[in-house]
């Protein structure tokens, strides 16, 4: 099976937050935004492996800025990492603004994808070939997070866990 970059799952989604979409403070729905995240995250999933993607998880979401009423909202998504049947989507969120059309991030998550068959039988995903340092960094941070998840679930004894071990060892 060919490797793939990041690149070649690369998703970008860009629209307008609407009256309809907003709190009462007029900032984008946190619900709203996961679901667009999710949408972005499925695509690069999908783009990656070429089978249906599923959620497996939602790993880490940063809401770190309000996205207010009017803004043009952009969210990138990539695949950071594949493992056996699994793939770890990187997303950054971020707000144009109106006037300037300086950009600003605004938000970031991370979500768990897994590949299936037209079963829902989990199939194995092509390896991932970062290319530049940043995408480096999270394929590298990909494996830490998973054996973290993993030792939490009872999946993997923290001993087994090379990469979280590496942190605290010289």
């Amino acid at each position: 099976m060919r490797a793939k970059t990041p690149s070649e799952s690369r998703t970008v989604m860009t629209d307008l937050v609407l009256p309809s979409e907003t709190n009462p403070l007029n900032n984008l729905f946190g619900g709203e935004l996961l679901a667009r995240m999710d949408r972005a995250a499925s695509i690069s999933a999908r783009r990656h492996s070429r089978r249906i993607t599923v959620t497996a998880s939602v790993n880490h979401v940063a809401f770190n800025r309000a996205v207010p009423l009017g803004s043009v909202v952009t969210v990138e998504a990539s695949v950071s990492r594949a493992f056996k049947t699994s793939m770890e989507i990187f997303l950054d969120v971020w707000i144009e603004d109106r006037f300037t059309g300086e950009r600003t991030k605004a938000n970031e998550a991370i979500y768990t994808f897994v590949a299936v068959d037209d079963t829902g039988k989990p199939t194995e995903v092509p390896p991932l070939e970062p290319e530049t340092d940043l995408e480096k960094e999270r394929y590298a941070a990909a494996l830490r997070r998973k054996q973290l998840s993993l030792v939490l679930a009872g999946k993997m004894k923290p001993g087994d866990a090379t990469e979280l071990k590496a942190l605290f060892t010289s």
